[in-house]
């Protein structure tokens, strides 16, 4: 990469120059994000896995932006246009506005006003009005006339036409205009749709008036979904004449202030510009520019909200009891081994109509004692509160934990390629069912085979880049999937596919080897795998675990690279490598400088310790039984100073969703989370987190709940 690029984005993400330069040249030698920031902390100086993907982010940029330049550059050359200083700017420029202000004089464009009065020859007028090579722009227009051109009038508006375009392809008017806007305000008006029903939601947008550099994402992001479905426009209160002043002094400034005749001239060609030219376009940039702010902010809380919902605490290897619960259609049951295979599945009907509530008790008390359930996961959409209540009722040993559940995605589940082929003789109310069971036992590997779109935690997820929005999504499932680590001979292909260098193609031929050769006893089997070789190796063996491995490292995150460092470090105490492991004692004698030799630094040493201390440590929390407040049914129960146990479903810019067991969320604004709060709602609650609220106001027209976090 270019040392311009490379000293841009240090200068960007503060960091230095060489951390950049580094990642990227790891990046060129294809290694992946988490395989850096665990593996590599000596070549960035100890990174994490954020900075180096925004590192690869900017890279990417700049590697389409040297595209871009490419193009920009042959085109101008092709028209014979290129000279030194113009071919400097675009080779030192940065910035992808900046390119395209340089380029656009140069730009192939549709036949314009200006076009039209060239073609008429009135360039050479333009040019000695906008010089200020006369002081009679009437006199001097006079010598213009022709048939296309009749009239002096004709002629000085022509002029003026070639001098609005070429003061609107002005990079530094441009530049100039930019930053005015910038500093300008969002104002909206509603349109005649707006007196539809549907518009209600939108009522709080109808008469915005918010500076755009410092309105929050949700807002903007709303204002302008509001406006794409046709309930309100929107501009920016631009200023016309004081933009005017502006373009116009900076002109005098350049030019020497000019005779009253041609200043008139100029003065009327900047306000044409502006108006019909520099103000729509630059306009539009600037609300895409905020907008893509407000992406990125949106973007960052749903990549921080999918990571909690991730990482949620999971219930383990149990024998699970799985509820997808309905009234009518009844309420789908499937009992899975500790591994979440299914084993058993049926429907009962405890709920009206048919009301078999006897019957339904008995069948559920006899699935419980025939699979030996140790753990009972319920769904918690229509249905679920009900149900939880029935099987509360059922007699069942004291140990069985009984677990409300997202049930968001699970159909998005049941109805895919991934469900088909998993569970092909079963329908998707089974599958649902099954989803809802291992989202308990492992959300992690579960949630993997669903697009975390459909999961239900994001903020106008539809309405950001979506690009941008896969980049930073995939990179969370990865940064996820790799630091818990995946057992190579239980996991699916899709969560293997997930693993640092591995992608669907090999995980699919690591699952087959693993059906036609029985399970994997070390890590270096894995070079047997089809098409699997020494770099994909290095990138993952290091997060893929073999419980049971004859080498007991080759279930620990110390990576094949450094076994050998193990080896001297049992060495130097008379000890085998295997008595290192998880004997923190004997660890606390081995002096981490002792070991360090060529690429592998103190930071790499310490990590090894660490891990020889607490081998596999799985970084999650255990999951913690719940229960919802008995007496609330619905909205209608609420009222006022009501104490309500809730978890939490979304976190936001605003403030936090809290599930109380009734159909609709309430909402703890950031400003009843306390002081830390209103900096960050994600420094004070996460996803799944167990809270207790209290109900500050119910708004039963619009089923809004207003609640506040206790301490």
């Amino acid at each position: 990469m270019k040392e311009l690029y490379i000293k841009h984005i240090a200068a960007v993400l503060d960091l230095r120059d060489w951390q950049v330069e580094n990642c990227t040249a790891l990046f060129e030698d294809g290694a992946t994000i988490p395989f850096i920031s665990r593996y590599r902390k000596e070549r960035t100086g100890g990174l994490d896995e954020v900075s180096i993907a925004e590192i690869r982010h900017w890279s990417d940029v700049f590697a389409e932006l040297e595209k871009r330049k490419t193009t920009v550059l042959e085109t101008i050359e092709a028209a014979g246009a290129l000279t030194d200083k113009l071919k400097s700017s675009i080779e030192n420029c940065v910035d992808a506005r900046e390119l395209e202000d340089l380029y656009l004089p140069f730009k192939p464009k549709r036949r314009t006003r200006a076009t039209v009065a060239k073609e008429a020859g009135l360039e050479p007028l333009a040019d000695s009005i906008f010089e200020i090579r006369i002081s009679d722009p009437e006199k001097e227009a006079g010598k213009y006339l022709n048939e296309a051109v009749p009239t002096v009038e004709a002629a000085l508006a022509g002029a003026k036409d070639i001098m609005a375009e070429r003061i609107n392809e002005t990079a530094s008017v441009r530049d100039t205009v930019r930053g005015m806007l910038r500093r300008r305000r969002l104002v909206s008006k509603p349109t005649k749709k707006a007196s539809s029903p549907e518009a209600l939601k939108y009522k709080g947008y109808f008469e915005i008036s918010d500076p755009l550099a410092t309105m929050p994402a949700h807002r903007l992001l709303a204002a302008l979904r509001a406006e794409a479905e046709g309930f309100i426009s929107l501009r920016i209160d631009s200023d016309a004449e004081k933009c005017g002043n502006k373009i116009y002094y900076d002109y005098c400034q350049e030019k020497k202030y000019p005779p009253k005749a041609v200043a008139v001239q100029v003065r009327e060609a900047v306000d044409d510009a502006f108006k019909r030219l520099l103000e729509p376009s630059i306009s539009n940039e600037v609300i895409r520019e905020a907008k893509e702010r407000a992406d990125i902010e949106s973007i960052k809380v749903f990549g921080e909200n999918l990571r909690q919902l991730l990482l949620a605490p999971p219930v383990g290897q149990k024998r699970m009891m799985a509820i997808d619960p309905g009234f009518r259609t009844g309420c789908k049951v499937v009992c899975l081994d500790a591994q979440g295979n299914l084993l058993h599945n049926e429907t009962i009907f405890p709920h009206p109509p048919a009301n078999e509530k006897v019957k339904s008790i008995k069948a559920v008390s006899d699935m419980i004692a025939r699979y030996g359930i140790e753990a009972i996961a319920i769904g918690k959409g229509t249905a679920g509160r009900e149900t939880e209540a029935f099987i509360r009722m059922v007699p069942m040993p004291e140990t069985v934990k009984i677990y409300p559940v997202s049930e968001d995605g699970a159909s998005i589940y049941s109805a895919s390629e991934v469900a088909r082929e998993e569970f092909p003789d079963y329908d998707v109310t089974v599958r649902g069912a099954v989803s809802i069971g291992r989202r308990v036992m492992d959300p992690l590997a579960e949630l993997v085979k669903i697009d975390p779109k459909s999961l239900g935690v994001g903020q106008y997820q539809h309405d950001v880049d979506q690009s941008l929005l896969k980049e930073k999504l995939d990179n969370t499932v990865e940064s996820c999937v790799n630091s818990v680590g995946v057992n190579l001979n239980t996991a699916s292909r899709h969560l293997l596919g997930y693993v640092s260098g591995i992608g669907p193609a090999l995980a699919e031929n690591i699952v087959q080897y693993r059906a036609e050769n029985g399970a994997y006893r070390s890590r270096q089997d894995l070079l047997k795998v089809k098409r699997l070789g020494d770099k994909a190796f290095e990138q993952c063996a290091g997060f893929l675990r073999i419980p049971g491995a004859e080498n007991p490292l080759d279930n620990s995150a110390v990576h094949p690279e450094a076994y050998h460092i193990v080896g001297k470090m049992a060495r130097s105490l008379n000890v085998k490598p295997s008595e290192l492991i998880s004997n923190e004692e004997l660890c606390s004698r081995i002096n981490p400088a002792d070991f360090v030799e060529g690429e592998f630094g103190l930071p790499t040493i310490n990590d090894i310790l660490k891990e020889l201390v607490k081998p596999g440590r799985d970084p999650r929390e255990s999951a913690k039984e719940f229960e919802y407040a008995s007496d609330i049914h619905s909205i209608e129960d609420l009222h006022p100073g009501m104490e309500l146990p809730g978890i939490v479903t979304n976190i936001t810019a605003f403030g936090a969703f809290v599930d109380i067991g009734i159909k609709q969320n309430g909402l703890i604004h950031v400003s009843q989370m306390g002081e830390k709060g209103l900096r960050d709602p994600s420094k004070v609650l996460k996803l799944n987190q167990q809270v207790r609220t209290v109900v500050l106001n119910v708004d039963l027209e619009r089923n809004r709940i207003g609640l506040r976090l206790l301490k």
